[in-house]
């Protein structure tokens, strides 16, 4: 049987739907938000905030969802590399939530410091493909009315087609307009969150928060 967030071994019972959701009052609890609470337990052990930010319309982030999945087929986007451009994003938008998340993600698909380094904008870690990648994203997220032609061509010297690019930056993109919902609602990283991610992460994350 499932755990449900009111069952979750060390939660307190009303956490999934009476406690604030960022800058919002806690969403109404439906089948459909309970379903999204369902989920976060089964997946990280309890409900996050912006779970229930997005909870006061749980249609919304599917669809989102549904967006970044076209996006990840079109690209041929493997883990790592959804990774590789999320943190990449994540640090020059100067996101923590997903610079953790995904962050950890990273790791476990390369190291700590791999992803740490990421995080800091040190690719030398990585292979070309991933270093464009993240170049990529980095442009396109901080500078995306000065991208050129010799940025997409970087895309395509490592081995990605004109599809794919779109697939690319459609994906970025979408992850900037999640990031943007998130933060500007006041959805702030989990004190979970921040526990299960690496220390060295955590670090990286931390450093370019505090940048002015």
């Amino acid at each position: 049987m499932q755990t449900t967030p009111e069952r979750a071994e060390g939660t307190d019972p009303d956490e999934g739907h009476r406690r604030p959701a960022g800058f919002l009052s806690a969403p109404r609890l439906s089948a459909a938000a309970q379903e999204m609470f369902d989920g976060d337990v089964a997946g990280e052990g309890y409900v996050m905030e912006l779970t229930r930010v997005w909870a006061h319309d749980p249609a919304l982030q599917p669809r989102l969802g549904d967006l970044l999945g076209g996006a990840t087929e079109t690209a041929g986007l493997s883990l790592r590399q959804r990774a590789v451009l999320v943190t990449a994003t994540a640090s020059t938008i100067r996101d923590p939530y997903c610079g953790l998340a995904w962050g950890r993600r990273l790791a476990d698909e390369t190291s700590a410091d791999v992803a740490a380094g990421l995080l800091r904008g040190d690719d030398a870690a990585l292979d070309p493909a991933d270093q464009a990648l993240a170049r990529w994203a980095r442009r396109a997220a901080g500078r995306p009315h000065e991208t050129t032609a010799a940025d997409v061509d970087d895309l395509r010297q490592a081995g990605f087609d004109d599809a794919q690019i779109l697939g690319i930056t459609v994906y970025v993109a979408g992850r900037i307009a999640f990031s943007t919902v998130n933060a500007a609602l006041g959805a702030r990283p989990d004190p979970e969150l921040l526990a299960a991610a690496p220390p060295q992460v955590r670090d990286a994350v931390a450093a370019y928060t505090a940048a002015p």
